[in-house]
């Protein structure tokens, strides 16, 4: 099967799609940031993808993604997320060891692959690290979450995702015991530096900075 698009210009569509959504501007020193490359490739970049009526761009604005953009970026990110979901699932990956996997197979162009895989999957709704799996059309799952450090005292809830996925966030998680869909309840807050006391599936209190709460995404009870 042909590609229509590279994978370079498919990582820009997703890194554009994160930063900005569906409608957002996205500066291109935001997008170079994004991609750890430098300005020129993203300005060669930029006209490319214009050309194909990817995106719009805008003189001392940024980039925007066009429909056709943004449907290219969802389904990459349908595929990233559905292989996270096999990793975990079939292969017993850690959750911070499936997203460079899962960069490079969502380059996997076969529609009927990625149909068959949901469907073995029994068709999640979200990936390993709590983010939504859109659907085969484009429409990612709504989910009712917080942050952690926005609750109070006595609260308690389920973890339901992260903010953060980087791979040092990911393992100082797991260091501690805590892993996705883990009950949480807030034991304690420190009015000094915002620090908060945790007991994990009622389990031995826990002391986290408030940098971890606010990477922490509850569902409450």
């Amino acid at each position: 099967m042909n590609r229509l698009h590279s994978f370079t210009e498919e990582n820009y569509l997703k890194a554009i799609y994160k930063l900005g959504g569906h409608e957002g501007m996205v500066s291109t020193n935001a997008l170079a940031e994004e991609l750890e490359t430098k300005a020129p490739s993203v300005t060669d970049m930029v006209r490319k993808l214009k050309d194909k009526k990817l995106i719009t761009y805008k003189k001392y604005k940024g980039v925007q993604l066009t429909n056709e953009g943004a449907l290219v970026a969802i389904k990459v990110i349908r595929k990233h997320r559905l292989w996270e979901v096999f990793l975990v699932d079939k292969l017993q990956f850690a959750w911070d060891e499936v997203h460079e996997v899962a960069e490079q197979l969502e380059h996997i162009v076969s529609p009927k692959l990625v149909d068959r895989l949901e469907s073995f999957l029994e068709f999640p709704k979200f990936d390993p690290h709590g983010d939504p799996i859109p659907s085969k059309d484009g429409v990612f799952p709504s989910k009712n979450t917080h942050k952690l450090s926005h609750c109070k005292k006595g609260n308690s809830g389920f973890v339901r995702g992260v903010e953060n996925d980087e791979t040092s966030f990911l393992q100082y998680l797991t260091h501690i015991g805590l892993r996705l869909n883990d009950h949480i309840k807030l034991e304690k807050v420190f009015d000094f530096d915002g620090s908060m006391e945790i007991s994990i599936n009622k389990g031995k209190p826990v002391h986290i900075s408030q940098e971890v709460a606010e990477n922490i995404l509850i569902e409450s009870l």
